[in-house]
């Protein structure tokens, strides 16, 4: 009968092991590639390399083996979408779009999701598509509010965390803006001292504060950090970041000298900057506000000479490059024209400029709210769709789940019927041995042990275990815990058809029967095995599977599976031909309503079983238990011991 048997067992590891020959190929193949596009991704394009950088991600993006990884594509989606962002917005748009329909279902790959909403979001911004780019940008923040394990780098999640709140300080949504900047500046500790994130996000704090009207308390310490920044770093700080957050604070102060130092002081850069790029939108928005800003402080101060004087030079900007300007800055600009006419005396002036500044304010409104309602259509079919792909994947990932739950229960059954087989044939094999070498009493006392060594509980929860590795496809897992399980089954098989064990086979038993149990349960537990330093364990014979039980009691009963600081600790020491075994765990909270004593059947088998060896060795053996000061218990066995298997009877 063996002889079938193990040749059904070969046949069984060699179909397996021929199954997994192309799994372990195709993984290293994804290795190769998840190391390339890693590298891939680090590199930084410039003139020279961004082509072949470019035709790199192509090549990648038509690869069978990337394509059907989630990861991969969507990395691959992603990079793509970074490489056309400058020169081809629409095409960036295509490929961050088609990486959020491979991810945005479900909750992984959170760190490539919250880069792509963030990429949709730049897109969006530059459109200008204010509401929709919020729409993206907090959609990413929230992803790295909410995930403390993200694996972002820190300087990616500011990136994020700060266009969130500038996005929501635009759309006064103050609130969020105040928790994402708070957010992205605690991060700053991480980060280059010299990088502009570190200037931007005071500088974003200030002027949200004084937007807001939240409280100010913490504005100077945020002022003395700019200065410090820019004292430190002058090369690599702007320092009309610094000038501006200190006119806010002046401005408020109701300071018009400070004020009107540090616009002067701005007005130095930006006719600077202005001078080298007349044609450039923000350069021409900065100084005709500078220029206005201080008509308007002058006016303040009653200084009506330097007052006309830079309203002259705000209308030399407006005629050069009046095409450029915002309508804000245009209306900033007519209020202080405004104000200076009324001030010098001019009425009929400052009327036909309010005037004016009343009409540029309602062809703002218009377009303004033209824009924001084509936007709120826009985000609403861009919702739409997300609901809408994310249902269809929903439905996808049912009837997927649904076949895999066909196929498992295929696999299962196939398991259990080979665990069922190998287990009959235990036990037949075991009685047959038993029935023809020993008295009717030890017969029936060591069948008795053997139901109770792999009791049926302890095998379907071992199956239950089995099928949950294989239900969220831990592969490697599940196979790691069939090969201990059925490494300790062999063990049983093995060990119990002897009357006495070599020490060490019995410690490898229980190491694995430890193992396998803290594996079941999810690593809550360690373990640790001390064996007698000096000692030739192989010469030291016991009764097999002796031990095992007391330490099954410890974990079931001895550590609380609620709290992964729990124990089992089993040492070994030899004295006298005798050996003791101490066996100690973690202790559990007993709750009222369980008894608080247990004693597992196998465990009062094990105790009879030594006490009928030391009256045959005419030897001392028993069993102590104690509580430890921290509620645990210690179950101390003193077992004889041989050095001849000759010896042994029992």
């Amino acid at each position: 009968m063996k002889q079938p048997f193990l040749y059904f067992c070969l046949a069984i590891l060699l179909i397996f092991s021929c199954r997994q020959k192309p799994a372990g190929a195709k993984t290293e193949q994804l290795l190769k590639y998840k190391e390339e596009i890693s590298l891939l991704s680090a590199k930084q394009p410039n003139k020279t390399n961004a082509d072949s950088i470019v035709q790199a991600w192509k090549r990648y993006n038509s690869n069978p083996i990337v394509l059907a990884d989630t990861d991969l594509n969507t990395k691959t989606k992603y990079n793509l979408g970074k490489m056309f962002a400058r020169k081809n917005s629409d095409s960036s748009k295509m490929f961050l779009q088609q990486g959020l329909d491979l991810v945005e279902p479900g909750n992984k790959f959170l760190e490539i999701k919250a880069n792509l909403y963030n990429g949709m979001g730049n897109l969006a911004n530059a459109e200008p598509s204010e509401h929709q780019a919020n729409y993206y940008y907090n959609k990413a923040a929230m992803i790295v509010l909410s995930d403390t394990t993200l694996t972002l780098k820190p300087m990616a999640k500011a990136i994020i965390l700060l266009a969130a709140a500038q996005s929501n300080k635009s759309l006064q949504q103050y609130s969020l803006a105040l928790k994402m900047n708070l957010a992205a500046l605690k991060l700053m500790p991480q980060l280059p001292p010299n990088i502009t994130n570190q200037q931007r996000v005071l500088t974003q704090l200030i002027s949200l504060i004084y937007t807001a009207n939240f409280p100010r308390k913490n504005v100077e310490a945020y002022l003395a950090k700019l200065e410090k920044l820019q004292a430190t770093y002058p090369d690599d700080f702007n320092p009309r970041f610094l000038y501006d957050s200190k006119l806010l604070y002046f401005d408020k102060a109701s300071n018009v000298d400070s004020v009107l130092k540090y616009s002067l002081l701005n007005a130095e850069i930006d006719e600077q900057i202005y001078g080298q790029n007349p044609t450039e939108p923000t350069a021409a928005g900065n100084i005709y506000t500078t220029y206005t800003n201080i008509v308007t402080n002058y006016v303040k101060a009653k200084n009506y000479p330097d007052a006309a004087r830079y309203l002259k030079k705000a209308n030399e900007v407006f005629k050069q490059s009046g095409r450029l300007l915002e309508y804000e800055d245009l209306i900033r600009g007519g209020e202080a024209s405004s104000s200076y006419y009324a001030a010098i005396g001019q009425k009929d002036k400052a009327l036909q400029t309010a005037t004016e500044v009343i009409a540029l304010q309602k062809e703002n409104y218009e377009i303004e709210n033209t824009q924001a309602v084509a936007e709120m259509g826009a985000l609403y079919q861009i919702q739409a769709k997300d609901n809408s792909i994310e249902r269809l994947n929903e439905d996808i990932k049912i009837n997927t789940l649904k076949l895999e739950r066909n196929k498992l229960t295929l696999v299962i059954t196939a398991l259990i019927i080979l665990i069922l087989l190998i287990v009959i044939f235990l036990f037949y094999s075991i009685y047959k041995q038993r029935k023809l070498k020993q008295e009717k009493e030890n017969v029936q006392l060591q069948q008795q042990l053997l139901r109770t060594q792999m009791e049926p509980h302890f095998i379907f929860n071992t199956l239950s275990a089995l099928q949950s590795f294989i239900r969220l496809d831990e592969k490697d897992e599940a196979i790691k815990y069939l090969n201990q399980f059925s490494r300790l089954l062999r063990s049983s098989l093995e060990l119990s058809r002897e009357k006495l064990v070599p020490l060490n086979q019995e410690i490898e038993t229980l190491e694995n029967y430890l193992s396998l149990q803290r594996m079941r349960y999810s690593n809550i537990f360690n373990f640790e095995i001390n064996i007698p330093a000096n000692e030739d364990l192989e010469m030291i014979m016991l009764p097999p599977m002796l031990i095992q039980p007391f330490v099954e009691n410890s974990i079931l009963h001895g550590i609380n599976l609620n709290d992964k600081d729990g124990f089992v600790n089993v040492n070994f020491s030899i004295a006298d031909q005798n050996l003791t075994v101490t066996i100690t765990d973690s202790g559990k909270t007993i709750s009222e309503n369980k008894p608080q004593n247990h004693q597992s059947l196998s465990g009062i088998i094990s105790k009879e079983r030594l006490q009928l060896l030391g009256k045959e060795r005419n030897q001392n053996a028993g069993i102590t238990q104690n509580k430890t000061t921290t509620g645990g218990t210690v179950v101390s066995l003193n077992i004889p011991i041989s050095q001849n298997e000759s010896m042994g009877k029992y």
